[in-house]
């Protein structure tokens, strides 16, 4: 029966083989630097710094990474191509970016010699809208409010005078006590425009309020590298991506290793290294 000994690989062959594993060493380095290196996308420009801040805290409680870069004309938020809708989408629902609202003295700048009663009129209301909206906006879980003030006037000679009266509207975020907010947001509205004091005036006030969408439970989440995962899966993520590295460098140290061992040089200099730690044992056994 004849034996057949494999042959050790020639010089030639085993230069091959190396460049073979270091190639695909290098496709799998570059595959990661790409999944690393995602396009950011402009989400909101020319915010302000409050109104940033705020839609920076809100999406990164949904696990979204925010980059805040500010400029000439203010702030602007960049995120992940990928994550573009989901923020679009958490923005909407919590009211942000907020309306800019003016205040009177904003409304009431003179642009002109002189202004018609009418101007001053509008001009007056639309000021004491934005101020009672401003203030609503400081209620707690309040996402969007808007007021809409009617104030005395006469239709035409003749006519009796049209008293005062205000519509409310207020978009909120759960969980809120409505029929505690309620009278309040009647009472400041009613003390706020002129004709609606006392209770008759308040009866004047019409609120209409809209819960929004409600609060998910919050998910506490980490950086995985480059990627943003919840914190309870990050350790066995971990295991899945990193687990076949491992394997995959146990297996390439092992070839290297094997490879080295049949060269001739390489081989000595591991025998006389070995039989230097057993003279060493033998000496100390010895002593």
């Amino acid at each position: 029966m004849a034996i057949i000994l494999k042959r050790p690989l020639a010089g030639p062959q085993r230069s091959m083989r190396m460049r073979q594993l270091l190639r695909s060493g290098c496709i799998f380095l570059l595959l990661v630097l790409l999944a690393a290196c995602t396009k950011m996308v402009t989400l909101q420009a020319a915010l302000n710094d409050a109104d940033a801040n705020e839609i920076v805290l809100v999406l990164n409680r949904k696990g979204i990474e925010v980059d805040k870069q500010k400029g000439k004309e203010g702030v602007t938020l960049l995120v992940k191509d990928s994550d573009l809708s989901r923020a679009t989408e958490t923005m909407n629902a919590a009211g942000l970016p907020r309306r800019n609202l003016s205040n009177l003295g904003e409304v009431f700048k003179k642009q002109g010699m002189i202004s018609s009663p009418m101007e001053e009129r509008v001009r007056y209301i639309h000021g004491l809208s934005e101020e009672l909206e401003s203030t609503m906006m400081q209620f707690d879980n309040v996402v969007a409010a808007r007021v809409h003030v009617v104030l005395p006037e006469r239709i035409a000679p003749g006519e009796p005078i049209q008293p005062s009266s205000a519509a409310v509207f207020i978009k909120y975020r759960p969980p809120m006590d409505e029929d505690a907010v309620l009278p309040r947001v009647r009472r400041l509205v009613a003390s706020s425009i002129p004709g609606l004091a006392g209770e008759e005036g308040r009866n004047k006030v019409s609120v209409v309020m809209m819960p929004g969408e409600p609060p998910t439970p919050g998910i506490e989440w980490t950086m995985l590298g480059p990627f943003t995962v919840a914190a309870s899966s990050a350790n066995g993520l971990l295991i899945v991506i990193f687990l076949p590295i491992l394997v995959a460098l146990g297996a390439l140290g092992y070839i290297l290793f094997q490879m080295a061992l049949r060269n001739p040089r390489v081989a000595q200099i591991a025998l006389n290294f070995a039989m230097r730690r057993a003279r060493k044992a033998e000496a100390k056994q010895g002593t």
